[in-house]
């Protein structure tokens, strides 16, 4: 199979979807593999690295997606690669297509087979490909939260954990999954106090056991979020759905609640926001305010630190890449039923639930897809 990395077009993506060891276990199994010059080098790897693994480097992304029967990306096809996806050329890269009708239309057209890092789930319910980064991003979203409160940026001017004498910053926490866990325990470790809420009561007693003593469960229901918000120095958003739309915990209304100064990080941003205010926003210009209240909603978070997020990424991704290219699409689906969820779209119809209830479109189970 020849598997195409094209260079991340998306402002501020510095992450790659291949690393140069990865390229060189593909090709030692018979693959071959194209490299968008100049892809890695936002990551640290050079052209030179992946030629030296036996890649080929290729001029231009459209060469890239015409040679290719595989395309694996980090970020989701952008207005103008969508010209560039052939009918069946498999798509392995996030979509977040619930946040997306304009995206979902055009794979949809495509008649690509469109297979989504976040929806590739195990058998216990986790997601193996949106489990590293999300983890990068739950600890960046504590570092974020904790520069956008400086007075420079617009926040209270307070420090995080407070000094001696000076009472920490509140973090509320809203979700105690990947990401929430880790934002909670890099929160907690520089010294704030934390809520974290979730409406899963074995999740809550499970992180009341791991999570320091300066971090707080509480049952999330739309009183305590209302309680917890107004006392907030910063909230972090840190809900899931499977491949679907987050819903708004925090709405516009309850914005009154919250303090002059405060902020919000809404890491859910990629899939709607768990905040009724956020909207995506870029690296390059990060926050806004609503009702006084500072909101970051940078929706390639990870992408600020691409080293450790390219190769935690791929560390995940290439077994899947690997099952994919030796067996082929149709196989590796029918074959292994993590690869099968993480189909949303394929020959034009939608295979995945969440992305036919974000749009109110027609649902195709995968099964009959593949018939």
């Amino acid at each position: 199979m020849i598997i195409g990395v094209p260079k991340e077009i998306k402002a501020n993506e510095n992450r790659v979807a291949l690393q140069p060891s990865g390229a060189e276990m593909l090709i030692a199994r018979g693959h071959k593999v194209l490299i968008e010059k100049h892809a890695g080098e936002g990551s640290g790897f050079e052209d030179s690295q992946y030629i030296a693994a036996g890649a080929k480097i290729i001029d231009k992304a459209a060469d890239v997606y015409a040679q290719s029967d595989m395309i694996m990306k980090v970020k989701e096809p952008l207005e103008q690669e969508w010209p560039h996806i052939k009918e069946n050329q498999i798509l392995f890269t996030y979509f977040h297509f619930a946040a997306s009708r304009p995206l979902t239309d055009a794979i949809i057209k495509s008649k690509s087979i469109a297979i989504a890092y976040e929806t590739i789930e195990r058998g216990d319910g986790s997601l193996p490909l949106l489990n590293p980064m999300s983890e990068v991003a739950g600890r960046l979203a504590v570092q974020a939260g904790a520069r956008c409160l400086e007075k420079l940026f617009g926040g209270r001017g307070l420090l995080l954990g407070g000094v001696t004498g000076v009472a920490p910053a509140k973090v509320v926490i809203l979700g105690g999954g990947i990401v929430g866990t880790n934002a909670a325990q890099m929160a907690a470790g520089l010294g704030a106090h934390v809520t974290i809420l979730d409406i899963n009561l074995d999740r809550l007693r499970y992180l009341d056991h791991v999570l320091p003593k300066n971090v707080t469960t509480l049952m999330s229901n739309p009183e305590n979020i209302r309680h917890e918000i107004a006392d907030a120095d910063l909230v972090i958003g840190a809900v899931l759905i499977h491949g679907a739309k987050a819903p708004h915990l925090v709405t516009k209304e309850m914005l009154k609640l919250m303090k002059k100064g405060s902020v919000i990080v809404d890491v859910a941003v990629d899939q709607g926001g768990c905040v009724e205010t956020i909207h995506p926003t870029t690296h390059a210009n990060p926050t806004y305010e609503v009702e006084g209240v500072v909101h970051y909603g940078v929706a390639n978070m990870p992408g600020a630190v691409p080293r450790t997020s390219t190769i935690a990424l791929t560390n995940a991704t290439l077994p899947y890449a690997i099952q994919i290219a030796d067996k082929g699409a149709m196989e590796a689906i029918k074959s292994n039923k993590e690869i099968a969820l993480g189909v949303n779209i394929i020959d034009g119809k939608i295979t995945y639930k969440g992305v036919s209830d974000a749009f109110d479109m027609a649902y195709v189970p995968l099964e009959k897809v593949l018939k």
